[in-house]
């Protein structure tokens, strides 16, 4: 599961960084401290999604086989 939700967070942490960073300028906020800020908080962001998904595949994998 550790290895699925290390590939996992590669997609969502950077998704979310671009999301955010892309908000923050769209806001008129496009200076470097906002958009560093903006890009860790969606790395930060990332972690726990990327951590919840493979726990729900593995639930929805067991109870398909069950």
């Amino acid at each position: 599961m550790y290895r699925l939700a290390s590939l996992l967070y590669s997609i969502i942490g950077t998704s979310l960084a671009g999301t955010f960073i892309v908000v923050v300028l769209v806001a008129g906020l496009g200076t470097a401290q906002w958009i560093i800020g903006a890009a860790a908080l969606g790395a930060v962001a990332g972690m726990p999604i990327a951590w919840r998904v493979p726990r729900s595949i593995t639930a929805r994998t067991a109870a398909a086989r069950a």
